[in-house]
């Protein structure tokens, strides 16, 4: 990687994990395709995409997720977690890239611009948004300090990096749900939003089943280190299914609600995410080949892949494609 001179900008670039960023983004992008669907489908009255919250519920999605690697920085290397027989990339603190009070004023920095960015949505979405900054917030900060570390992780994932950030992003483009009334839409939006976090979650499972053994030294009890190596490659499958099926019964819901779906055997639609299923097979299936050992790295970054390429066909499914296949009746 060459030298890295301490505090300087390319530390603070390496602490921020940009290859982290696409699977922050991801959930914020299906949230927008929810919303354009809504606007399209609910109410024609109201065709307005309101592109000042979807901008700034990005930009708070992306300065969340680099919150979150500078806290898990700092406070893994303060606990001994990152040590020299680390298997993952490199950590800006373990390597002395980043100095300790230098990562303290940058988690302050970063956390008050997320702030500043978030405060605005409470104007789309009402005070309930203080309340899911708040969360937001707070989570960054128990995920790494004690969460983590009694097996809660994964649960975390699929809460705040799939089912807050897709909820509340269309929640407050649609200018808190203004577009749409009752339970069958909300649901597929939820649907949506656990699709997403179940599939990213993978990436937890590939660095918890890469560092099993030093997380069980170090008293990090993962799902993995509690349940061992086989439950990790379960786990990993388990996501990416339960991924496809509820994204498309959220599709399948919004066709109902939505479309004159009575005139159609097939709806193509209902069935796009599961053209993932070979992306999520092939993925798998190194991982189990390769076991255990820093070739895992490679997994988490086809993994990372593997989520945009999940949102982007969920996303396909919501906008672009029409039914084909028409029934006599």
């Amino acid at each position: 990687m060459g030298e890295v001179k301490q505090n300087s900008l390319k530390a603070w670039i390496l602490a921020a994990r940009p290859k982290t960023l696409a699977g922050a983004a991801a959930p914020v992008f299906v949230g927008w395709a929810l919303a354009l669907f809504f606007i399209k489908a609910a109410t024609p009255s109201f065709r307005e995409f309101l592109w000042l919250p979807a901008i700034l519920s990005l930009l708070f999605a992306l300065l969340m997720q680099i919150d979150a690697n500078l806290i898990n920085d700092y406070f893994d290397f303060k606990k001994g977690t990152d040590t020299e027989e680390r298997l993952g990339p490199e950590r800006a603190c373990a390597q002395g890239w980043i100095t300790l009070p230098a990562m303290r004023l940058g988690i302050i920095i970063v956390t008050t611009l997320a702030a500043l960015v978030g405060l605005p949505l409470i104007f789309f979405g009402g005070r309930p948004l203080a309340f899911v900054g708040i969360a937001c917030i707070l989570g960054a900060f128990l995920y790494t300090t004690y969460l983590s570390y009694r097996g809660w992780g994964d649960f975390m994932v699929v809460i705040f990096f799939g089912v807050v950030p897709v909820f509340f992003t269309q929640y407050v483009i649609t200018g808190g749900g203004e577009c749409y009334r009752g339970f069958m839409p909300a649901a597929a939006v939820l649907l949506a939003g656990l699709a997403v976090g179940f599939v990213t979650d993978n990436l937890l499972v590939v660095n918890n089943y890469r560092d099993r053994e030093t997380d069980s030294k170090t008293g990090k009890k993962t799902i993995i280190v509690s349940l061992g190596a086989k439950a990790g490659e379960r786990l990993y499958l388990f996501n990416g299914i339960v991924g496809i099926l509820l994204a498309s019964l959220s599709v399948f819901i919004l066709n109902i609600c939505y479309s004159e779906w009575q005139r159609y055997l097939i709806d193509p639609r209902c069935f796009i995410p599961f053209l993932f299923l070979p992306f999520l097979l092939a993925v798998f299936f190194r991982m189990v080949k390769i076991k255990k050992g820093r070739a895992l790295n490679a997994v988490l970054g086809a993994t990372s892949r593997n989520i945009l390429i999940f949102s982007i066909l969920l996303i396909i499914a919501l906008l672009f494609i029409t039914p084909l296949f028409c029934v006599l009746y």
